[in-house]
């Protein structure tokens, strides 16, 4: 298989990793949107939510309790951060192995309408 994020969680591809054990990697995004930016991925190759199992649920929920890890980690908790998961390619879906985008460091617009 020719995804990116399999070669990281191989090691093929380096990455700058902030968290990493038998399920998840998680590692700063080389093209931040933030001043914080870090992805978090399955080591189990998903492409995306709409691939996603019912048996995949309890590793989907591992995620986010990651990205709150590596978000406090990184002081995110007290100001705030968000968790974005884009699936497919009208979302902006680039690489398609499922990940959660943990963003902060700075105050960030509201996203769509607030009403």
């Amino acid at each position: 298989m020719d995804c990116l994020f399999c070669k990281i969680v191989e090691g093929t591809i380096p990455s700058r990793k902030v968290y990493e054990d038998d399920r998840v990697v998680a590692f700063h995004d080389i093209q931040p949107q933030a001043p914080v930016h870090m992805l978090v991925i399955p080591k189990k190759h998903i492409a995306s939510m709409n691939d996603a199992a019912d048996d995949d649920a309890q590793l989907l929920g591992y995620c986010l309790l990651v990205a709150k890890k590596i978000a406090k980690e990184a002081g995110l908790e007290e100001k705030g951060y968000r968790i974005v998961n884009n699936c497919g390619p009208d979302s902006g879906q680039i690489v398609f192995h499922i990940h959660l985008h943990v963003l902060g460091g700075e105050k960030l617009a509201p996203l769509g309408n607030t009403h």
